[in-house]
């Protein structure tokens, strides 16, 4: 077998979006069932762009108590929906086309079934989706030249600078999740100084 050829020094990313979305039965619920919400947990691309140019599966493995809890999903779009009561996390292993020559990766997602936040009354009140999600990045560092033809052969979905109604992420929405850790890391700081003192 001849070695797989790579593009050294080079480094292709590719943004992707993992989470949920959950809405309560209500009415819809059946009369013998304990389950209180449907929901779908996904990866896509942040613009919902198909991502199966790259990505040849997306293995989720749910709770155990769902009937063929393991579901792999190979084409786009790469989510599975269900019906539940309960959250939990969930397993998600990213398979990526023959041509990367790259080991899948794993990443796991908290299924989020309830509202939470300042907002979190009116949501449950009137009984609206909750959405969870989180932006993250697969890097390919120096990708065969297969890959990099692939990869380069469609435009990337650009992260905008700042957040809009379309754009929920952005290069400021990294900046101020780190603002928001930063502040948080010096309250603690602060009341573990306080109780050192005591």
């Amino acid at each position: 077998m001849a070695p797989i050829s790579r593009v050294p020094k080079c480094q292709i990313i590719r943004p992707i979006v993992i989470g949920n979305i959950a809405m309560p039965l209500g009415d819809r619920k059946k009369p013998d069932s304990d389950h209180t919400h449907a929901w779908t947990v996904f990866v896509k691309g942040i613009y919902d762009e198909d991502l199966s140019y790259f990505i040849k599966k997306v293995v989720f493995k749910l709770h155990d108590t769902y009937p063929n809890a393991t579901r792999t999903v190979d084409r786009s779009p790469f989510e599975v929906s269900e019906t539940g009561w309960g959250e939990f996390d969930i397993a998600i292993r990213i398979y990526f086309v023959p041509e990367a020559a790259e080991k899948s990766i794993s990443l796991f997602h908290r299924l989020k079934l309830h509202p939470y936040g300042p907002n979190s009354d009116a949501i449950r009140e009137q009984g609206l989706s909750v959405t969870s999600y989180q932006y993250d990045e697969i890097i390919f560092n120096e990708p065969t030249e297969a890959m990099y033809d692939i990869l380069t052969r469609r435009s990337r979905a650009i992260l905008p600078l700042d957040r809009s109604q379309t754009n929920l992420f952005s290069q400021r929405t990294e900046q101020e999740e780190l603002d928001r850790l930063e502040l948080a890391l010096r309250k603690k700081r602060k009341i573990q100084k306080n109780r050192k003192y005591e």
